[in-house]
């Protein structure tokens, strides 16, 4: 129990209701606040400069340089947030927010080829960030409500940070010094809401026995839940690269890919286009709280995540129809993409521990990300090194027609393991009463 905790048991329904909204405003605003650190400085567009003369646009660049730095943090977390626990949490959380902080100074005030270090730099505290906050809140009976609102964080943050980044920038800040001011407005927030998530009480009882209990994973373990879920994982760690590589390039370039739709002028696009997007994905996979069964949640996992894709490619075969504009389409696509993204964060390995018993979901978690922001960094090098002659809307919109095809294919190849693994018994009794059939036909010719 952490000794810390204001709430010391969840086991009382009363109890439980209290904890639960503590749980979800203070898990959304840690992660809200820590997009401040990592968003802004993609709000301005850095016209016209290039890298030590190399071809690669600056902000290209600072795009790339912030990703591997959260690439690296990622393989890191693998091990670090897998087996750790939640006694040194909050002040882990903090030290990282400051020193992702202090980076964005550095992002000021150094010359313009080192800015690049700078948010290298900034890039390796906040990829821990995200593994430290599911700590807390997984393996509980209301996880998938917390998970998903922890995840509107970012479905929403990085828009808002952004129209404020932009904002700034209208009232005279200078381009570099926008993301360090923004930044020190969200701490404040995001101090508040580590205080309330270390405040928490451990996973009860019945928590326990319906998520299973959540241990720190040391390397064998670690190695053990690959081996015994490799058939499942292997098609949806290919997608999630994919994915994680198209959801980056929209986030980071939405300013560039807005204007050339026609969108430059406006202060509150992100918000316009995010927000909706961060409400249908909370309010559909929140819903996953009303499925106990950890099988049918599953299912249902995929499920979303099939109509996520199904969505983004429709979606982009009528904005090349002239059946919807360009600002519905970005719309759509966001929905989509975060209804598919979102469960690789959250929900999908929480449930997936919860039927294996034992572990942690944020393994998991580290993992597909350490290998989605690995493909991130080589889409975002491949559009500007091989495929310069065309404007990254123009990219953006090719990818959008071979993500969903590549995402059908692998979800349903894993699906097919995930179903032979979950309900083994009624291939086993297919497999049962052919054999019986064979023999009886066998001795029928005898």
């Amino acid at each position: 129990m952490n000794p810390l905790s204001i709430v010391q048991s969840e086991s009382t329904p009363s109890r439980r209701w209290t904890v639960m909204p503590m749980a979800a405003i203070g898990g959304f605003m840690a992660y809200f606040a820590m997009y401040a650190f990592r968003k802004p400085f993609t709000a301005a567009t850095y016209p016209h400069e290039t890298l030590w003369n190399t071809g690669v646009d600056l902000k290209t660049a600072f795009v790339v340089a912030q990703i591997l730095g959260y690439a690296i943090s990622k393989y890191c977390g693998i091990d670090v947030c897998s087996r750790s626990s939640s006694r040194y949490c909050g002040l882990v959380l903090i030290g990282l927010i400051l020193a992702a902080e202090l980076s964005l100074v550095l992002f000021a005030v150094l010359p313009v080829p080192w800015k690049v270090v700078a948010i290298f730099l900034n890039g390796i505290p906040l990829g821990l960030v995200w593994g430290f906050i599911v700590r807390y809140l997984e393996g509980r009976r209301s996880s998938d409500l917390l998970l998903a609102a922890l995840c509107c964080s970012f479905v929403v943050s990085s828009g808002i940070v952004k129209d404020i980044g932009r904002w700034w920038l209208t009232h005279g800040v200078d381009i570099y010094w926008m993301p360090a001011l923004t930044g020190l407005c969200f701490l404040p927030l995001f101090v508040l809401a580590v205080g309330m998530l270390h405040s928490l009480p451990a996973p009860d009882s019945i928590d326990n026995q319906q998520r299973a209990e959540r241990q720190p994973m040391s390397v064998e373990d670690r190695w053990e839940f690959v081996r015994s879920q490799w058939s499942v994982l292997w098609p949806l760690l290919i997608f999630y690269t994919a994915l994680t590589a198209y959801r980056d390039f929209r986030d980071n370039y939405a300013v560039d890919m807005l204007a050339t739709l026609g969108f430059a002028n406006d202060a509150a696009i992100f918000s316009k286009t995010e927000l909706p997007a961060g409400l249908l994905v909370t309010l559909a996979l929140g819903a996953l709280i009303l499925i106990r069964d950890n099988r049918l949640a599953m299912v249902a996992i995929y499920v979303l995540m099939a109509v996520g894709m199904l969505l983004v490619g429709t979606a982009t075969w009528l904005v090349f129809g002239r059946a919807i504009s360009g600002m519905t389409w970005m719309m759509l696509t966001g929905i989509g993409v975060y209804l598919t993204y979102v469960p690789f964060n959250a929900m999908l390995f929480d449930r997936l521990i919860a039927i294996r018993g034992g572990g942690t979901a944020v393994f998991g978690i580290c993992l597909a990300d350490a290998l989605g922001y690995t493909g991130s960094v080589v889409a975002q090098l491949y559009r500007d090194v091989f495929a310069g002659d065309f404007d990254r809307l123009t990219f953006f919109q090719s990818c959008s027609v071979i993500l969903p095809i590549l995402g059908l294919v692998c979800l349903m190849i894993s699906g097919w393991a995930m179903a032979l693994a979950l309900w083994p018994g009624r291939y086993e009794l297919r497999s049962i009463t052919k054999r019986a059939t064979a023999d009886a036909e066998v001795g029928v010719t005898a």
